[in-house]
């Protein structure tokens, strides 16, 4: 059975829940690999809506889900979602890696300190102290799952922690006293209550592939959001492409078979950095509300814009994307003309990939090519040919200018809303 791989090819936002929901029907397992509590998956099911934060997303079907040593946890977050699918009757099955780091209160803190220093030149970021965790994972100050089953370790490392963060928040003028007391008693509680669910995953997940289970890799945010090939520095502290998924979980790139990428049928960021294609007008408002346009973890409205492929197209290079999953679709509705960038104009020169240097990126304009629009999607369609045919041939020219085929076609937030091609 193969590992699927689901990455997000714009800002995040892409609607990649319910597309992990519907592959987790035939999946035994749904593994989480980075990110935090800044990402929240949304799930709809009948009338029931479930948002997630950290818990990945196939958990909602009763799958085995994994979060992986990737994803920095919030485990007051974490226990709360826990205990909200309990609460629903949702038969839990976790596992929680030993190796992944955890969010403390002095990374929220700071995170809030630095977005406040920086101004107008601020992030965006959730303020959820995610930054700052993978900062000091990097750093080698990190506080991990497994320090949290010890309470003598968990006090030791925060020894030799605490003074420097202490420190930091007086530089920024925080009055805040880090009592080690408190957080070795808050945090071994902490670690009690997820104690069962802790393991070391990458094994777990090798048995699982060689016992021949079929494995769904579930990423957060998106790839212009990846510290490396994102906007930086607009982006979020980890690797949300498919290089990340080998590292956040700990299996082979060789293990994975297909790598789908889901794209939102229009664009959309949260935050602040550059969107060629954003829309400030009437069409902009359209997407936004129609589209239900405001995050799962914040509530902040998302900057809309058009769909721009020269993005869609970088994401697929840089993930070796093999299907594309289109989402809301049904969005577009009501618009007489669509617009669809494919490359972008700057200083006279024509740009046809995604250039690393963001000063460059905020100069550029997009250019576009028209498509006429559709009236309304019949949310009964379940093939291609019940869609319009100004829709079906809105998703040809995708698959033409991207070269990639699609495989699902989303057209409204229900699970069975979905067209499989």
């Amino acid at each position: 059975m193969p590992v699927t791989l689901i990455v997000g090819t714009q800002w995040g936002d892409e609607g990649k829940g319910k597309i992990v929901d519907y592959y987790a029907e035939h999946t035994d397992y749904v593994v989480r690999f980075q990110g935090g509590s800044n990402a929240g998956h949304t799930i709809k099911v009948g009338e029931e809506t479930y948002k997630l934060h950290l818990l990945p997303s196939g958990v909602v079907r009763g799958k085995i889900g994994i979060i992986g040593n990737g994803v920095v946890v919030d485990p007051e977050v974490l226990i709360k979602e826990i205990e909200m699918l309990e609460e629903r009757e949702i038969k839990l099955n976790l596992l929680i890696s030993d190796r992944a780091n955890v969010v403390m209160p002095y990374h929220k803190l700071l995170d809030g300190a630095e977005e406040s220093y920086l101004g107008s030149k601020k992030i965006g970021t959730t303020k959820r102290g995610i930054g700052p965790c993978y900062s000091d994972k990097v750093a080698r100050r990190g506080i991990r799952i497994v320090d949290l089953l010890d309470k003598e370790v968990l006090r030791k490392k925060l020894e030799i922690i605490l003074p420097v963060k202490q420190r930091l928040l007086d530089v920024y003028g925080i009055k805040h006293d880090l009592d080690i007391d408190e957080l070795v008693k808050e945090y071994s509680e902490y670690g009690e209550k997820i104690r069962n669910f802790v393991t070391d995953a990458s094994i777990e997940l090798r048995r699982a592939i060689d016992g021949n289970k079929s494995i769904l890799l579930e990423g957060a945010q998106g790839t212009m959001l990846d510290v490396d090939f994102g906007t930086y520095p607009y982006t979020t502290s980890s690797h949300t492409v498919a290089g990340g998924a080998c590292i956040g979980c700990g299996i082979s790139p060789k293990d994975i078979d297909e790598i789908i990428g889901v794209v939102k049928a229009y664009t959309t960021r949260v935050g602040g950095g550059p969107l060629p294609s954003e829309l400030k007008d009437d069409v902009g408002r359209h997407l936004q509300e129609k589209g239900g346009e405001f995050g799962t973890t914040t509530g902040r409205a998302r900057r809309c814009g058009w769909l721009d492929l020269v993005v869609v197209k970088h994401a697929c290079l840089v993930s070796g994307v093999t299907k594309l999953a289109i989402t809301k679709l049904d969005v577009l509705d009501g618009l007489k003309t669509l617009k669809v960038c494919t490359s972008y104009k700057c200083n006279d020169k024509m740009l046809s990939t995604f250039p690393a240097k963001t000063e460059l990126l905020e100069k550029c304009e997009p250019v576009f090519v028209e498509l006429d629009g559709w009236d309304h999607i019949d949310r009964d369609a379940r093939s291609f040919d019940d869609l319009p045919e100004n829709a079906q041939s809105y998703l040809k020219f995708i698959e033409k200018e991207v070269g990639i085929k699609i495989a699902l076609v989303s057209i409204g937030p229900e699970r069975n809303e979905t067209i499989a091609l």
